[in-house]
């Protein structure tokens, strides 16, 4: 099952299932497009687990195992990637709240976010060498923009898991809260997000704008009656 929350421009998708440590399964893709489909308008996005044991373990083998032909496995790596391409493209910032373990295709999908933050206690792997196969859902590409090539070859290549300490020196993660202080971190992080200037920001950052777009979506944001309205609050405290 997957779950949207909206509340005042903030998205919320939870994958919820305990059974399987809310590994993937073909349903799961089609729940988290239409939950996509429902969060479109919000100005951030975070995505997470149910609980404190598991993100996403990757996929779930025990449905996957139905998939047993070439043209098969392609269309499910095609249709999954599709969703992580869709989570990376989100017009406002997406936030993966690593509330557990990521492992495999959990952690493809933790870098299809703009940002990581994980709970102190969590492990993240591109570990899909154990079943001697790769990353499927677009990991692996930006693992390496992300770390650098060499450093994601050798991470995905050799299936290395890494504490959330460990992932926050090599950049994989971007902030680690203590355990007892995450879910109020994360959702303090993401509402201070969930504004229009970091949806332009982020618009900025992509890089496919002319020098004269970059200063229009300032100009816009400037002209804006929040950022007049701001403005009198910080000149009225002198």
């Amino acid at each position: 099952m997957v779950d949207l929350e909206v509340d005042q421009g903030l998205a919320v998708i939870t994958i919820d299932r305990p059974h399987a440590r809310n590994a993937i399964a073909p349903a799961t893709m089609g729940e988290l497009d239409k939950a996509l489909d429902a969060a479109a308008d919000a100005r951030a996005l975070v995505i997470k687990g149910a609980g404190d044991k598991a993100f996403v373990s990757g996929g779930d083998l025990k449905e996957l195992a139905a998939i047993r032909t070439e043209d098969e496995a392609l269309a499910m790596a095609l249709r999954m990637r599709g969703i992580c391409d869709r989570l990376a493209a989100f017009p406002g910032p997406v936030i993966a709240a690593l509330n557990g373990h990521a492992f495999g295709g959990g952690a493809e999908v933790a870098v299809s976010a703009d940002i990581r933050v994980a709970a102190d206690d969590i492990r993240i792997g591109f570990n899909q060498t154990a079943l001697a196969i790769m990353p499927a859902w677009g990991g692996a590409e930006r693992l390496a923009a992300l770390v650098g090539r060499g450093r994601a070859l050798l991470l995905a290549g050799t299936g290395t898991v890494l504490d959330a300490a460990e992932a926050q020196r090599l950049g994989l993660v971007d902030r680690v809260l203590p355990r007892a202080a995450f879910e109020e971190g994360w959702r303090a992080l993401a509402r201070s997000l969930a504004t229009r200037p970091a949806q332009e920001i982020k618009r900025v950052m992509a890089g496919d704008l002319t020098a004269e777009e970059a200063a229009r979506a300032f100009a816009r944001l400037w002209v804006a009656d929040e950022h007049w309205q701001a403005a009198e609050r910080v000149m009225s405290r002198g």
